[in-house]
C-alpha cells in the first residue's frame, strides 16, 4: 500500500491505495539478448511464450527446449527449435509504454467471421472482463483484454494493452487451448497489431470500452474480424463485418428454457390472473409468446395443467407441492431439458426481450443471475443454473419456502439496479398485477398506448400522401 493524496471538491485528503506495478524482464532466446519486455509482474511465462508465438518464432508448444524464468532477477532465459534470424529489426508500435516488435505480424485474409454473434453476449464478455480485473479495480492504471464464445475462457491484465493479447495467446499455447471463432473483449485502444495478433489466432470478433485506429478498421475489414467500439451497457458502434452480428435480436438462446410460473392462489385478484383478457388473448398466452420468441422450449409450472390445454408447451407439477415460488423455480429448473432455465411469473405485463437477452447471456459460472431493482433482489424474473438444485432441495426439505434461503448457499452473479436501467429505467419488467385495480389501470393504459399508436400512423400515412 502507498500514500496518495485525492483531491475532489476542493478538498485534499491523504488515502492509502495501491499502486500498479511495473516490471522489466530481460529476454534471451537461444543465448541472444532479444529484448527487455515492460510489463506486469505475474504469469510471465504466458507473456514470453505468446510474444514469441506472436511474433513467429514459435508455433507449438514442441517448438520449446527449455523456458525459465528468474523472477527475482527480471530474466527470462528460453531454448526454442531452429535458429533466430541473424539480424533482428525491431519496430516499435502503438501500444501503451511503446510495444516493441521484430515481425509485424501480418493478419490472415478470410471473407467474414465464421459465426453470427449475439449482442447481449458481448455485453456479457465485457461485464465478466470487468468483474475479473483485479488490477484495476485495486488502482487503476492497468490493462485488460480477454477470449471467450459464451463465456470467458482466458483474460489477463498488463500496464501495456499489447501485452495483455501476448499473455492470453501464449496462455492458450501451453495450455492447448484454441481461440478460433472466439471473441475478444479489451479495455483498450483497437490498433493494426492487436487486429492482426488476433487474425493469427482465429479470433472473430473484437469488442472494445473505446475506439480502433483507421488502420485497425482497414485491416479488420481485410482480415474478415467484426470490429466493435465504445461498448456500454446497452450500445456499441460496429467498425467492420456487421452482418457477423444478429442485430435484430431474434436468435433463440441455447441452452436455457424459459419457465413461466403460474402458481399462486390469485387471492388479492379475486380470480386466476394467468386466464385474465390481455392483449386479444388471455394474460398467460402474452408471456408465453415472449418467452417463446426467446427461447427454444418453454415450460409452464402448474399443479392444474387442465387450466392451460391451449398453451402448447409441455407443463409440469410442483416436486414439492405447497412451497410457494421456490418449489415451482425447483420443479422448471429439475425438469428442463437445458442447464439453465429463465423464470417469470405469469402476471408479468412488461417483460423486456433485450433485458432478458442480456441476462442470461451473464449465466457463465455461477448458479443463479439474479437481477435487482431499486427495491432489492428480483428472483421471479432471473436465470438459474441447474448447480442450484441441491441448496433448493435441501430448503426446500426443511420446510423453507422463501426464495432468499438458497442464496447463501450459491454462487451469484448480480445485475446491478443500474444495469437494469441501462435497459427499463422504470423496472417495469419485475412489476406483476396482484389486484383489480392494477388490472384496470393496465388495460386502461393499453387502450391509451393503442390510441397514441393509431394516431402516429395515421399521421405518417398523411405525410407520405402529402
Amino acid at each position: 500500500m502507498a500514500t496518495i493524496y485525492s483531491f475532489k471538491k476542493g478538498v485534499m485528503e491523504q488515502v492509502e491505495g495501491g499502486v500498479v506495478n511495473e516490471y522489466p524482464l530481460q529476454l534471451v532466446v537461444n543465448g541472444r539478448e532479444m529484448a527487455t519486455l515492460i510489463a506486469s509482474p505475474h504469469d510471465l511465462r504466458f507473456l514470453v511464450a505468446g510474444f514469441l508465438r506472436l511474433q513467429g518464432f514459435v508455433s507449438q508448444v514442441e517448438d520449446f527446449l527449455a523456458l525459465a524464468i528468474c523472477q527475482d532477477f527480471g530474466a527470462a532465459s528460453v531454448t526454442i527449435r531452429g535458429e533466430l534470424p541473424e539480424r533482428l529489426k525491431p519496430v516499435l508500435t502503438s501500444g501503451c509504454g511503446t510495444g516493441i516488435s521484430f515481425n509485424m505480424p501480418k493478419p490472415v485474409q478470410k471473407s467474414g467471421p465464421s459465426r453470427v454473434h449475439a449482442p447481449e453476449t458481448i455485453f456479457a464478455l465485457m461485464n465478466q472482463l470487468a468483474q475479473k480485473c483485479e488490477g484495476y479495480q485495486n488502482h487503476g492504471g492497468m490493462h485488460s483484454a480477454g477470449v471467450g464464445s459464451d463465456t470467458l475462457l482466458l483474460h489477463a491484465e498488463d500496464i501495456g494493452r499489447h501485452n495483455t493479447i501476448d499473455r492470453i495467446a501464449g496462455e492458450a499455447l501451453l495450455k492447448g487451448i484454441s481461440l478460433a471463432g472466439t471473441i475478444l473483449v479489451t479495455s483498450g485502444r483497437v490498433s493494426t497489431e492487436l487486429v492482426a495478433k488476433a487474425s493469427l489466432l482465429g479470433i472473430d470478433l473484437i469488442a472494445s470500452r473505446t475506439s480502433p485506429t483507421d488502420m485497425a478498421v482497414k485491416m479488420a475489414e481485410e482480415a474478415g474480424i467484426t470490429l466493435v467500439g465504445y461498448v456500454r451497457a446497452d450500445s456499441f458502434k460496429v467498425y467492420t463485418h456487421p452482418e457477423a452480428i444478429s442485430m435484430s435480436g431474434s436468435a433463440k438462446i441455447a441452452g436455457v428454457t424459459g419457465v413461466i410460473l403460474a402458481g399462486g392462489a390469485s387471492s388479492r385478484m379475486g380470480s386466476n390472473k394467468a386466464l385474465l383478457p390481455h392483449k386479444g388473448g388471455r394474460f398467460i398466452e402474452s408471456i408465453y409468446r415472449e418467452l417463446a420468441e426467446i427461447f427454444r422450449e418453454v415450460i409452464l409450472v402448474t399443479n392444474t395443467p387442465e387450466q392451460y390445454q391451449f398453451l402448447p408447451c409441455r407443463k409440469v407439477a410442483d416436486l414439492y407441492p405447497g412451497m410457494g415460488a421456490l418449489a415451482g423455480i425447483h420443479a422448471g429448473l429439475a425438469q428442463a431439458n437445458t442447464p439453465s432455465v429463465f423464470t417469470v411469473a405469469c402476471d408479468m405485463p412488461h417483460l423486456d426481450p433485450s433485458l432478458i437477452r442480456y441476462i442470461a447471456g451473464r449465466r457463465g459460472d455461477c448458479d443463479l443471475v439474479l437481477p435487482k431493482s431499486e427495491h432489492g433482489y428480483e428472483p421471479l424474473h432471473a436465470l438459474y443454473n441447474k448447480s442450484a438444485l441441491p441448496a433448493m432441495e435441501e430448503c426446500l426439505t426443511q420446510g423453507k419456502r422463501r426464495i432468499v434461503s438458497i442464496l447463501p448457499q450459491l454462487k451469484v452473479n448480480e445485475i446491478s439496479a443500474g444495469e437494469v436501467a441501462g435497459f427499463d429505467p422504470e423496472f417495469d419488467s419485475f412489476s406483476n398485477i396482484n389486484t383489480p385495480q392494477e388490472y384496470y389501470e393496465l388495460r386502461n393504459g393499453d387502450k391509451v398506448r393503442a390510441v397514441i399508436e393509431s394516431l402516429a400512423a395515421a399521421e405518417q400515412a398523411h405525410k407520405a400522401q402529402a
